[in-house]
């Protein structure tokens, strides 16, 4: 059986923790980006330019996941040259991937396309779901239909399934992550309520995202739209109080939208990464028999603390009990 996994923007954040996963978990990785930079190391690297099939390509042949996460970060201002790189770098690898699928002689087993859990409406009433979810508005939700609309249209094999992942913030102790900006907030005494503070806070701990997706690809009853999120979903109010708890900081200066737009312009980026609400339902998930081991973001939050980067965090995984035994209680093990 061939147990390659082709892992598509793996230079990223979340593509060099799935690289080091799958590579410690005996698959065969190759890992496609422009350049290497932010690679792992882990598994076979193959460049590529975004824009045309070449030898990058025949590695998508009879492999077991194909998985894009490539695309322009959102951490950045929303301006014209701006937007037009977040939407174009999603769409048309997507269209691309597409395309290789399309020319492949024995078609990989699973597609799986990055996509995000703005999608939704911003919803401060009631979680949404795969299934009955409404349609947000603006640029956030034109980029996510956009880009769902290109994976999903893509003619391919019936052979290959297809997955949507609508991710919320992934959580990993990592320069340049949400992570770091929450916990440099707090530590600078600026950690309190941002906006209303009412707002729902779509989150899932990096250990869970990686756990997602492998549980995704072993089951082949699942396809279309799958919410990638934890089912805890705390107002700002509550997420800014356990980063403060965490690193013991009993100050935390609460912020008002105008404050957070003046910040998020002398950061350069945007202010609705933090104000707008995302409540996304995991349902898919949860109905299929998924177990999240960080549940709560107190707990996650707490966890990540002391595993700092790629090594720290893998340094962790080591020290876990596997099987049933991870699921005890530690005072009965």
């Amino acid at each position: 059986m061939n147990t390659t996994v082709v892992i598509i923007g793996a230079n990223g954040f979340l593509g060099r923790y799935l690289c080091r996963h799958f590579s410690r978990n005996g698959r065969e990785v190759v890992a496609i980006a422009r350049n290497r930079n932010g690679w792992s190391g882990d598994g076979m690297f193959l460049e590529w330019d975004g824009k045309n099939i070449g030898p990058w390509a025949y590695a998508l042949e009879g492999a077991e996941l194909v998985i894009n996460l490539s695309g322009h970060s959102v951490n950045c201002r929303y301006n014209c040259l701006n937007r037009q790189a977040i939407l174009s770098s999603r769409v048309d690898t997507t269209e691309l991937i597409g395309r290789a699928i399309a020319e492949c002689r024995v078609p990989p087993k699973l597609w799986l396309n990055a996509s995000t859990a703005t999608w939704y409406r911003h919803a401060v009433d009631k979680p949404q779901n795969e299934w009955d979810g409404e349609a947000g508005e603006g640029f956030s939700h034109l980029v996510a239909e956009t880009w769902e609309n290109a994976f999903f249209a893509a003619k391919i094999p019936a052979a290959t399934r297809k997955v949507a992942l609508r991710i919320g913030m992934v959580l990993a102790n990592e320069p340049d992550t949400v992570y770091e900006a929450f916990t440099g907030l707090t530590n600078r005494a600026l950690g309190g309520a941002l906006g209303s503070g009412k707002q729902r806070v779509s989150w899932i701990h990096m250990d869970d995202f990686l756990r997602a997706v492998e549980f995704v690809m072993r089951d082949p009853f699942i396809d279309g739209i799958v919410n990638v999120t934890a089912p805890d979903f705390p107002t700002n109010h509550d997420w800014m109080r356990y980063f403060r708890e965490t690193v013991g900081m009993p100050l935390g200066i609460p912020a008002g939208k105008w404050m957070v737009e003046l910040g998020a312009a002398m950061m350069r980026t945007e202010a609705e990464l933090v104000l707008k609400s995302r409540w996304a339902d995991p349902l898919r998930l949860r109905e299929a028999g998924f177990r999240w081991r960080y549940a709560r973001a107190e707990d996650a939050i707490a966890d990540l603390e002391n595993r700092r980067g790629l090594v720290g965090f893998f340094k962790e995984c080591e020290r876990r009990s596997t099987g049933a035994r991870a699921w005890l209680p530690a005072a009965t093990r």
